[in-house]
């Protein structure tokens, strides 16, 4: 009866160490891994728009901004093409500014044209809003002190105009709310 209480009690101290085993792994991201995967979103928060075309090309907006402060010509690129997409032909004059800006590599180039394009949309993205808060910068230095606009989802600088050598340089002059 002992020997039978103990081989009982050793095959159930068996089982519940085999079942209890289980393959554990943990995902460490290194700080670049994490880095490349903040890239690749754009700093959306909770914006809505009357119609699809106009979130969308909000969207695209702010990832071209994000793309210019980083001075990624590439990903302005890539991401320009796919807004001269998103147009119909009533607003060719948005269209051809994002196709320009989808044709060049030159990152100064695609920041004159984005201050266009700004120009052009910012009316369209203020009217369009129906819910959450955009907010309209300045930048007084931008080409050589003329100045620049641009459209941001979040309050804190991160200008596109200079990128790495003046990222903070601009200040909110409108918060639109809806």
């Amino acid at each position: 009866m002992k020997a039978l209480i103990k081989i009982s009690f050793a095959a159930l101290t068996l089982i519940a160490f085999i079942s209890c085993k289980e393959k554990q792994t943990v995902k460490i991201d290194t700080p670049e891994q994490v880095k490349k995967e903040e890239k690749m979103t754009a700093d959306i928060a909770d914006q809505d728009f009357v119609d699809g075309m106009t979130g969308k090309i909000w969207h695209n907006y702010l990832e071209i901004k994000m793309a210019l402060t980083e001075e990624d010509a590439n990903q302005v690129q890539e991401i320009a093409k796919s807004m001269a997409d998103s147009f119909s032909e009533e607003r060719a004059t948005m269209k051809s500014i994002s196709q320009k800006m989808a044709d060049t590599d030159d990152i100064e180039k695609q920041r004159e044209l984005f201050a266009q394009f700004t120009e052009k949309a910012g009316p369209m993205f203020e009217d369009a809003l129906s819910g959450g808060t955009i907010y309209k910068k300045f930048c007084p230095m931008a080409f050589n002190n003329k100045g620049a606009y641009w459209y941001a989802d979040v309050k804190e600088i991160s200008n596109p105009f200079f990128g790495d050598k003046m990222p903070k340089c601009g200040s909110v002059e409108k918060t639109i709310s809806k």
